[in-house]
Order: structure tokens, then sequence, then C-alpha cells
């Protein structure tokens, strides 16, 4: 369903479960960072009435998730702690090239985030798949079913917003880009690393 081409090693989830607080802070981030794209994406093109809406929505359920990881982070005794550089998102952006044309930008930010949705869902699949702890697992569990939601809306509205040809083959040729990029990350500590 999610077309990605590189399915996540299941090592990564061994490895990441020793190293929960860092992959719950690191989590915690993601979301927050969610929401923050769904608020420039309202403030950039307002414009678009139901993109605004349905951001309007998807930043309200961001910041309840990150409150929801910061809850588990509190409950093992840990602290948020600072926010990481996402290398990962950082190496998929660079698929696009800057462009003046303002709605390309847009499909290109909304292919991004259903990218970045797809893989997030796929990551929480194999944890709640693997995490010996129940409670976290459920979790996991929950949140992949809305990250999978989320990924489908900003394919859809890249589909609306651009020529849905052009919008599949770009969305085809960024799977196999971004193939390479998890391909060369292993940092068990990231949610896409």
């Amino acid at each position: 369903m999610l077309g990605l081409k590189l399915p996540t090693d299941p090592r990564w989830a061994h490895a990441a479960e020793m190293h929960l607080g860092e992959i719950l802070t690191d989590h915690a981030y993601c979301e927050q960072k969610a929401a923050s794209t769904a608020i420039s994406l309202m403030i950039t093109y307002p414009e678009l009435s139901e993109l605004v809406t349905e951001m309007a929505a998807l930043a309200r359920e961001e910041m309840s998730h990150f409150e929801m990881v910061h809850k588990r982070i509190l409950e093992r005794g840990l602290t948020l702690g600072r926010e990481r550089k996402d290398e990962y998102v950082a190496a998929i952006t660079r698929f696009f090239p800057p462009h003046g044309d303002r709605m390309k930008r847009l499909v290109h930010r909304l292919l991004l985030a259903a990218l970045i949705e797809a893989r997030s869902c796929e990551r929480f699949r194999v944890l709640s798949e693997s995490v010996r702890d129940a409670e976290l697992a459920q979790f996991y569990a929950r949140l992949m079913a809305s990250e999978a939601n989320h990924y489908t809306m900003f394919l859809k509205f890249a589909r609306q917003y651009g020529n849905r040809e052009e919008v599949d083959r770009l969305w085809k040729e960024l799977l196999a880009f971004e193939a390479g990029v998890v391909a060369s990350f292993t940092n068990p500590e990231r949610v896409h690393g």
C-alpha cells in the first residue's frame, strides 16, 4: 500500500528497542515538525480552503501525538531532550531542486510530506511488531493507522493541485530516490534512521 521500495531492516527495530528513550525523543520532535509543516502550508497557501481546513485538523492531531509521546517519555522517568537534525528529511528534500513556481513547490512539499508519513507508518508497524513493551507496541500500532491516513491525504492533495501524470511520475522517482537514502541510514536512535 505504501509503495516504499526498501523495507526497514528488522535489525533496526531490535537496535531501536535498546535505545527507546532516544527513539521516543526523536519521535516527539517528528510530531512537532509535522504540526509545523501543516501550519506552514496553511500560512503559505491560505487561498486553498480545503487544504487549510485539513492542515488545521492535522496540526491539532500531530500536537496531540506529541503530547502522547511526551507522556510516555515522562512515564519512563526521562526528559524530552534536545531536538536533533533530521538527516533523513534533509536527504530526501534534496530530491527536488528549488523551483520558482509556487504551485510546483506545493506539490513537491506535499509529496515529501506523503513520503515522510509513509516511512513513519512503516517504521511504526515494525516497532509495533517487535517491541517487547506491550503498551508501547499497541501505541505504535494505533499511530501506524494515523500515519497511513496522513500519507494518503498528502498524496491526494499533490494529485489534486498538480498534473496527475507528472505527480505520479515524480512520486515513483521520489520513492526510488528514498530507497537509496534509507539504505545508507543505520541509526537506531532515529525514527527515520
